[in-house]
């Protein structure tokens, strides 16, 4: 199989999977907007988008997709299943919803659009990220408080997809340090080879760079 990926945040996302769990996919930096690119790629996802999947039949798009995919095929738990499986669903939808939103709308105007030169910061957009984010992250604070992780007693993908904007943080400016268990449930993670640099040993070129901030992982 072979994983198309970018270093922006759902693309990274599939990658650390990937790599947290062996799995046995070749990686392939892609860029399906560039110039004469869109008609390789839009047959494997018409939204032209990463990450995408490839090799196991039709092409796979949506990075929850190609996480459950890879986790059945390593017969892993990480894609948690049985009585765990509600709960992690739980906190995929909320996550999605709520703080990782939250983070993305943040991240897009500090960060996406600053990189790619679409326009400037819609500061009405950052503090209602902002606001989004205070609520979300006071609700994870509660839920983190008692230690671990979001289910159970190990690492899921709900920890890694309610992450997937924070290693842009440097860009966004997220105040991570007024939630202590939430910023302790972080520190995990960046603990996890896979998801500190889950580019390691890959060609993947380095995003453009933001003005006044040094190039995110």
């Amino acid at each position: 199989m072979k994983l198309f990926f970018s270093r922006n945040p759902n693309p990274r996302l599939a990658v650390a999977v990937a790599r947290y769990l062996d799995a046995d996919v070749e990686f392939e930096y892609a860029s399906p907007f560039a110039p004469g690119q869109a008609e390789r790629y839009r047959p494997l996802n018409p939204n032209l988008s990463l990450p995408i999947l490839t090799g196991s039949g039709k092409s796979l798009w949506e990075a929850d997709a190609i996480a459950c995919r890879l986790s059945r095929d390593a017969h892993s738990d990480f894609w948690r299943t049985g009585d765990d499986q509600p709960e992690m669903i739980r906190w995929l939808s909320w996550g999605k919803e709520n703080f990782a939103r939250a983070c993305d709308m943040v991240h897009f105007e500090r960060g996406t659009k600053q990189r790619y030169r679409l326009g400037p910061i819609d500061q009405g957009r950052v503090e209602e990220g902002f606001r989004r984010f205070r609520t979300a992250a006071a609700i994870l604070e509660a839920e983190l408080s008692e230690g671990g992780w979001l289910v159970g007693d190990s690492v899921s993908y709900a920890d890694f997809r309610m992450a997937a904007f924070l290693p842009f943080n440097d860009v966004a400016g997220l105040p991570l340090e007024d939630y202590p268990s939430v910023g302790r449930w972080y520190r995990q993670l960046e603990a996890i080879d896979a998801w500190r640099d889950p580019f390691e040993g890959l060609d993947a070129p380095a995003l453009p760079p933001v003005p006044g901030h040094a190039t995110s992982r």
